[in-house]
């Protein structure tokens, strides 16, 4: 073996010896996300328009959608913290950094949207569904860099079908964008708390 193939493998040791975030149990906060858009953002696309299919209190959907995401996100923080327990300094100074990226995140596209609408005419169904979109965008990029981090695949796949589907419903008017939310994005979270449980598995 000459000394360059050496090296090399001594490199691939050293990078496969090196720990990551330990494993994190996320189907709790997958069953609580889709609890929010399935009964949240359905409630939404039922009550939405002019000739809403359901007439619903106006703070019926917010209640629902606060119940899931509330827990949510607590969930997934403290999974965050979970993971720094015998972890690297690398590792933990990098679930920290996502664990602030929910706060800005989630203030950026509120300053964005905000500033838009103040300075946009938009018609009201269009401006009433870019808070959900944009959250749900937020939420999405978000578990993309969690999964990059703690190299978990099925998290970051789920990142990525939420960034996907929330842009995508731009392209909808009246109650389409929540149909989207709540379809799609329920059923993606309900997907991923299924297969949370393989990947667990298959860790040990």
């Amino acid at each position: 073996m000459n000394d360059s193939t050496a090296a090399t493998t001594s490199a691939a040791g050293d990078a496969a010896s090196v720990p990551g975030p330990n494993p994190i149990d996320s189907r709790r906060p997958y069953m609580s996300f889709a609890f929010a858009f399935v009964f949240g953002y359905g409630a939404f696309a039922l009550s939405a328009g002019d000739d809403p299919l359901v007439n619903l209190p106006g703070w019926l959907p917010f209640v629902l959608l606060a119940m899931g995401i509330v827990p949510g996100v607590a969930g997934s923080l403290i999974g965050g913290k979970l993971a720094q327990r015998g972890a690297t300094p690398d590792v933990i100074a990098g679930e920290k950094l996502i664990g602030s990226a929910w706060g800005t995140g989630f203030i950026a596209v509120t300053l964005a949207i905000t500033g838009l609408t103040s300075n946009v005419d938009l018609p009201s169904d269009v401006e009433n569904s870019l808070f959900p979109i944009g959250a749900v965008f937020i939420v999405g990029m978000i578990n993309i860099a969690e999964g990059a981090v703690r190299r978990n695949v099925l998290h970051y796949s789920l990142g990525s079908w939420l960034a996907l589907i929330s842009t995508a419903a731009l392209f909808l008017t009246g109650p389409g964008p929540f149909w989207v939310l709540a379809i799609a994005g329920g059923g993606g979270y309900l997907l991923a708390a299924r297969f949370e449980g393989r990947r667990l598995a298959a860790l040990g």
